[in-house]
C-alpha cells in the first residue's frame, strides 16, 4: 500500500480551501456525532444482528452518497480511485464489524475506553505506512488523551479495574483496525476526492458486512425496523454517523496530520458523556471532569508543539 502510485490528475475540488481550523472542526464534528452513536448501536444490536446492522448501515450510506454527489463522483472515478476505495473499505469493514459485535459482550464504558486506544496506535501505524515518525510530544499527548478517555469511560461505571474478556478483546481488535483505517485513509486520500473515496469504501464495507451476516447470522428480520426507535437509530447511523461523520473524518485527515487528528477524534468519549448527561440523565462525576481536563491538555500539547518530521523529539 505504501508503494502505491498516486494519481496525477486532480479531482474536482472547491474553489477555496478551508482554513486549518475548519478541517479540525470537521474532526471534532465527527467525534461529536460518534459520541451519540455508541448508545444507539448498543440499543440496536439488542434487537438486530450486528453484522447485518453494520452491512446495511454502510451500504445505504454509500448509495446515498452516490445519489447526492453522482456528478462529482462520476467525474473522478477511475481504476486507481476504485482500488484505493476498495482497500480502505477492506480495512473499514473489520473495524466496524468488530466494534458493533463487541458491544454485545462488554459495557459501553469499557468499549469506549478500549476503542479510544486507537489514538495511541495511529502515530505508530502512520509511521509504518507513511514513514512519518511520531514525536515525543505526539506520544505524550496520546497518553494524556488515553488517560482522559479512561477517566471518562469509568466515571459512572463504579469500576476500578478492567476485566479483560472476549468483549474487551474484540473492542481492542476494533481499535487497531480503526487506527489502521485512519492511517491508510490518510495515505491513500492524497490527490483523490474524499467523497468518492467515502462512497466506494462504504459500499465495499457494506457488502462485506452483509456477506458476513448472511454466512454467520442467517436472514435478518427486517420488520424490526417497523419500530420507530429502531428505524430512527438506523437513519442516524446511515446519515449522520456514516455519511456525515466519516466524510468529515476522511476530508479532515487529508489536511490534519495523523497524530493530532487522532487526538481530536478521541474527544468522542467527551462528547458521549456530555450527551449522556444532557439527554439521558447521567450524572457528571469528578472522574469525568478529570478526564475532560486530561483530553483537553493532550490536545493542547499536540496543537502547541508542531510535528517534526523525521525527528525523534
Amino acid at each position: 500500500m505504501a508503494g502505491m502510485t498516486h494519481i496525477t490528475n486532480n479531482p474536482p475540488t472547491s474553489a477555496t480551501a478551508l482554513p486549518q481550523w475548519g478541517y479540525k472542526a470537521m474532526l471534532l464534528g465527527a467525534a461529536a456525532i460518534w459520541g451519540l452513536s455508541t448508545c444507539i448501536i448498543k440499543d440496536t444490536v439488542a434487537v438486530f444482528p450486528p453484522a447485518w446492522l453494520m452491512g446495511i448501515r454502510f451500504f445505504l450510506a454509500g448509495i446515498l452518497l452516490l445519489i447526492i454527489f453522482r456528478k462529482r463522483i462520476a467525474q473522478c472515478l477511475n481504476r486507481e480511485m476504485l482500488v484505493a476505495g476498495a482497500i480502505i473499505g477492506l480495512v473499514l469493514a473489520p473495524a466496524y464489524l468488530l466494534n458493533t459485535s463487541g458491544l454485545q459482550f462488554t459495557t459501553a464504558s469499557k468499549g469506549t475506553f478500549l476503542t479510544g486506544t486507537y489514538s495511541i496506535m495511529v502515530p505508530f501505524i502512520a509511521w509504518a505506512i507513511s514513514k512519518q515518525r511520531p514525536t515525543r510530544y505526539n506520544i505524550a499527548a496520546a497518553l494524556l488523551a488515553l488517560a482522559g478517555i479512561g477517566f471518562i469511560s469509568f466515571s459512572g461505571a463504579g469500576e476500578i479495574s478492567l476485566t479483560f474478556g472476549i468483549g474487551e478483546a474484540i473492542m481492542l481488535a476494533s481499535a487497531f483496525f480503526l487506527g489502521l483505517h485512519m492511517a491508510v485513509s490518510a495515505r491513500l486520500s492524497d490527490g483523490r476526492d474524499a467523497l468518492a473515496l467515502s462512497a466506494i469504501q462504504f459500499i465495499v464495507a457494506g457488502l462485506i458486512g452483509m456477506a458476513w451476516g448472511a454466512a454467520t447470522e442467517g436472514t435478518p428480520n427486517l420488520t424490526t425496523f417497523a419500530d420507530p426507535s429502531v428505524f430512527a437509530g438506523m437513519v442516524y447511523l446511515v446519515v449522520f454517523a456514516s455519511c456525515g461523520a466519516l466524510c468529515f473524518q476522511n476530508i479532515g485527515i487529508k489536511h490534519v496530520p495523523a497524530a493530532p487528528a487522532a487526538l481530536l477524534l478521541s474527544t468522542e468519549s467527551l462528547f458521549g458523556v456530555t450527551f449522556a448527561v444532557l439527554f439521558f440523565g447521567d450524572t457528571l462525576t469528578i472522574t469525568a471532569i478529570i478526564g475532560f481536563a486530561l483530553i483537553a491538555f493532550g490536545i493542547a500539547v499536540s496543537e502547541t508543539f508542531p510535528l517534526k518530521k523525521g525527528s525523534s523529539q
